[in-house]
């Protein structure tokens, strides 16, 4: 088990993600912050500032694409549930992955709408102000 979940942590460093396994709110702050990243933000546009995820590129496959990405953005509100979140935070977090999922699957028309409306980005910001608030020694000052 130990092994498994070292080897785990080395593919993900490998991959410049850092998923902590710990259950505190900073690992758990962590792992949504990485998964955020890897939804939305982890493919650079050549030419361009502008990134996207796996959200955007999975959800070119008609409905499935859309489907899973919604599965995997499912991880952040399952964390905040952990975390403690209010149910009407918990609500607003399934209602963006919600219109994520429903106009993203709508052809062409969606594969924009998927790279406007980050869905996780969203979610990761209302856990973000919770966090910040109830546990604020969660914080990274980055400079």
């Amino acid at each position: 088990m130990e092994q498994e979940s070292f080897r785990e942590r080395r593919q993900a460093q490998a991959m410049g993600i850092d998923l902590p396994l710990g259950n505190s709110p900073a690992d758990i702050r962590r792992r949504m912050e990485a998964i955020e990243f890897l939804l939305e933000r982890s493919i650079q546009i050549p030419g361009t500032k502008y990134a996207i995820g796996l959200d955007a590129v999975i959800g070119l496959l008609p409905v499935v694409g859309d489907l899973i990405a919604a599965a995997m953005g499912s991880f952040i509100i399952w964390e905040a549930k952990r975390l403690g979140l209010p149910r009407w935070k918990l609500w607003r977090m399934v209602g963006n992955i919600a219109l994520d999922t429903t106009l993203g699957a709508v052809p062409l028309a969606g594969d924009a709408f998927d790279l406007l409306f980050r869905s996780n980005s969203r979610n990761l910001r209302i856990v973000k102000r919770h966090l910040d608030k109830h546990h604020p020694e969660t914080q990274i000052i980055e400079g």
